[in-house]
């Protein structure tokens, strides 16, 4: 990169260093450009992205059918509270239950705020349904995994990055390692237990994935048990790994789903949670809500991007690309790369630490200097997480990429 170009990109970085939180540790390098698979920085470098906003972008940068319904929409009106009704709720409600098989949709805007709204249905119908005692209602979570950082997020957390200096905790969660069937249903004994609220893969925890059956077999314990089985599928939902839904991949429906991410298509938060009649009509007015959930833009953006998916077979990409891409990844011959694992296009290899104590993250910023962005999560890991609208040529110039950048650090 040349004197004016570094000039350029590091009039931004100071102004976000001298005005904004460090709570982020991002890449150096500015974008200000995407479409497709492709970002471009502030001074025209363009680069493959493999992160697409941790799964947020599927449909890949500024898709021109989501853009169209989202500037048509933008046109007419965009939000109105829910102390009104506009004309585009009820359709996508009708048109994402349809799509997904559930009776009731409750749209917010975040992942975390799905999150949450799982956690407030799950511990309502325990009081309601199960008859667990007011205040005494327990969820059950895995160990490793990461639904956002609000306080009910990190209470939920192992990791310490996340919760460490933000107590007092929230009480009612059960802690209990991933891919152990055997301690679910121990845990699941409680009859204080309202839920089980997992992941099918684990994403931020570094692409984690069970075993074959797992999900299968959590969703029988707690049927058994009479306990609610919630999955988030905020990361690996809606086309990421080869199915619309991982679940999809052991024929398992949770009672309560969460989406998010590329509900939008990368466009704006979106968030929804799905389930039965039973569970969501225990809410009642008051009692949950968001000014900005269930808006008129969002909707419309929502019920384009969900369609795009379909229409343009993503899933089926993700699944034939993702093969092809751990197939190349694990032919590169270095000891830099201890592991490769993945499913459809939710991907990671693990890095051995190298050099002067280097790790994953300086691997990212040599993959950068190559034109790929990905980023690092827990120090030995690098997740890729291209759009699945990637092709085979654009699949294979990649791994070119991430080939060069390996043996050269080697």
């Amino acid at each position: 990169m040349n004197t004016a170009s570094m000039n350029k990109s590091q009039y931004y970085l100071d102004l976000e260093r001298q005005y904004g939180a460090f709570n982020y540790k991002p890449l150096p390098v500015v974008l200000d450009r995407g479409q497709g698979v492709f970002l471009w920085d502030v001074t025209g470098k363009r680069f493959y992205d493999f992160l697409s906003a941790y799964s947020a972008v599927n449909q890949g940068h500024c898709h021109p059918r989501i853009v169209k319904a989202m500037v048509e929409q933008c046109q007419k009106l965009t939000l109105t509270s829910r102390a009104f009704h506009n004309n585009l709720l009820g359709e996508f409600e009708k048109y994402i239950c349809n799509y997904f098989g559930y009776d009731r949709v409750l749209p917010m805007n975040t992942g975390v705020e799905g999150g949450e709204t799982a956690l407030k249905l799950s511990r309502r119908w325990g009081y309601e349904k199960k008859g667990i005692p007011d205040g005494q209602a327990k969820i059950i979570v895995a160990e490793g995994n990461f639904w956002g950082r609000t306080v009910a997020a990190i209470s939920a957390s192992t990791d310490p990055d996340s919760y460490s200096g933000f107590g007092p905790y929230l009480p009612g969660f059960v802690k209990i390692p991933y891919n152990d069937t055997a301690a679910l249903a121990e845990a699941v004994k409680d009859p204080h237990v309202c839920a089980y609220m997992v992941e099918p893969i684990q994403g931020e925890a570094g692409v984690v994935i069970p075993d074959v059956g797992y999900l299968k077999k959590c969703y029988d314990i707690c049927k058994a048990a009479n306990v609610l089985f919630v999955v988030d599928e905020i990361q690996t939902g809606l086309a990421r790994t080869g199915k619309m839904l991982a679940c999809d991949h052991e024929d398992v429906k949770p009672d309560i789903l969460i989406l998010g991410k590329a509900l939008s298509g990368g466009t704006m938060p979106v968030s929804a949670v799905l389930t039965s009649d039973e569970i969501m009509l225990s809410l009642k007015p008051g009692q949950h809500g968001s000014t900005y959930g269930g808006n008129p833009l969002a909707c419309a953006v929502s019920m384009e991007a969900l369609q795009v998916l379909l229409d343009e077979n993503l899933a089926d990409n993700a699944e034939k690309m993702g093969n092809i891409l751990r197939e190349k990844l694990a032919a590169i011959q270095s000891p830099l790369i201890q592991g490769v694992r993945g499913k459809g296009l939710l991907n990671a290899i693990v890095i051995k630490p190298y050099g002067d104590g280097k790790t994953a993250y300086d691997v990212c910023l040599a993959l950068m200097e190559n034109g790929l962005l990905a980023k690092q999560t827990h120090g030995d890991i690098i997740r890729f997480a291209c759009p699945l609208t990637i092709t085979e040529e654009q699949v294979l110039e990649c791994c070119g990429i991430i080939e060069k950048t390996i043996l050269e650090l080697a």
